[in-house]
């Protein structure tokens, strides 16, 4: 597996040299989805409304979506992807220029983990998750994928009482640095969530998912992933999810600056979704469009340079119309943000007191279709 360097994210700058950034770099979005969604899932709630899609029709819309802007998929080892269908997997590739860029292990659906997977306390249970994680990466290595989402859904709780957390905690950690000591060199993204299918899911924010990054990458002992780390290169990282994030009441931009701050952002997964709420993958832009634009800026600051990744649940429309809205969404919101006043905005952010209700009223106008019918700003007093 080739480690991206992603250290750029990190870079603390000035206010003069952030202005100098913000105007000479540009977020050019690449755009990956995950093949999940392209065939309709089980619901409790209701039938199915679409016809369920073999592999090989799946592929069929996602290379029609090639020339819109697909670069890249995202699939589940081993129910997805697997050793035994590879070979299509490498067929379309090959044929489309469309690339799998991640083999995530499957380690919350089936009933071997009713209980949680690498936290289990059952060893048994526990020990199974901690050989599928490593076999994926194994086979992450195997196809030189750039990283692996790890969505721990299964492992958590309903009722609080009695539960040694800590222990709970420890197992996760533990099994997941044990997996990457065997399996060295393969870096993990992990995909916090608060709740939805457990009540309560360990490491379920963006807060406590850099906790988890910083605990794992302290046990780690194989010598090629400390020598990794040495480099400044980070072994555990995020995949935050929009929806995730405001289901835990979590800001959008501030969440996403964390993992960023410290070279950790791997990979975003992108939909939209109201505060709180059940997890309803919406199109990107449909619930706070100015929260995601306010994320795109953050990005552009921070110098993210990985893929897009759209995850989302198009249960009453086609799968290729919502993924063409979902890039058009990124696309329309990185041109709104590419044409900002950078060092007026920055200047306002840096003197609060001298800007009292500048920057709300200069994004009023910067959003509004026709500007020219609001009375003009009146200009910063530096």
């Amino acid at each position: 597996m080739a480690l991206k360097n992603i250290q750029q994210q990190k870079i603390k700058r000035s206010p003069a040299e952030l202005v100098k950034h913000m105007k000479s770099f540009k977020l050019a979005p690449k755009f990956s989805a995950g093949i999940w969604y392209f065939s309709p899932s089980d619901s409790r709630f209701h039938a199915k409304y679409k016809k369920d899609l073999n592999l090989e029709a799946r592929f069929e819309i996602a290379a029609k979506l090639k020339d819109y802007g697909l670069n890249a998929l995202e699939a589940h080892y081993p129910n997805e992807v697997s050793e035994d269908n590879l070979h299509i997997w490498q067929k379309f590739e090959k044929d489309t220029g469309i690339k799998l860029i991640c083999a995530n292990p499957l380690v919350f659906r089936d009933p071997p983990f009713e209980f949680g997977s690498v936290s289990n306390p059952n060893s048994k249970s526990r020990r199974a998750a901690i050989e599928l994680v490593k076999k994926t990466l194994e086979f992450n290595r195997a196809i030189n994928t750039e990283f692996a989402i790890v969505w721990p859904g299964i492992d958590g709780y309903e009722n609080c009482f009695g539960i040694d957390f800590t222990a709970m905690r420890d197992r996760f950690a533990e099994g997941f640095a044990e997996a990457m000591d065997a399996v060295p060199g393969i870096r993990i993204a992990f995909e916090p969530k608060p709740y939805e299918p457990r009540g309560h899911i360990l490491y379920g924010t963006t807060s406590e998912g850099m906790l988890l990054c910083h605990k794992i990458e302290g046990m780690l002992k194989n010598p090629k992933n400390k020598k990794i780390m040495a480099q400044g290169d980070a072994l555990c990282c995020l995949n935050p999810e929009i929806g995730h994030v405001l289901m835990g009441y979590e800001d959008l931009p501030y969440a996403y600056s964390w993992p960023l701050s410290e070279s950790r952002l791997a990979h975003i997964h992108l939909n939209s979704q109201p505060l709180g709420n059940y997890d309803q993958d919406l199109n990107i832009g449909v619930v706070a469009p100015e929260q995601f634009d306010a994320l795109m800026y953050v990005l552009k600051m921070h110098s993210y340079d990985n893929y897009f990744g759209i995850d989302i649940n198009p249960e009453r429309m086609p799968v290729e119309t919502a993924i063409k809205i979902n890039i058009d969404a990124v696309r329309a919101a990185n041109d709104r943000i590419n044409v900002l006043d950078y060092a007026s905005i920055i200047y306002a952010t840096e003197h609060p007191e001298k800007a009292r209700g500048w920057l709300e009223a200069y994004l009023i106008r910067a959003r509004a279709v026709n500007s020219k019918k609001l009375p003009p700003l009146a200009p910063l007093k530096k």
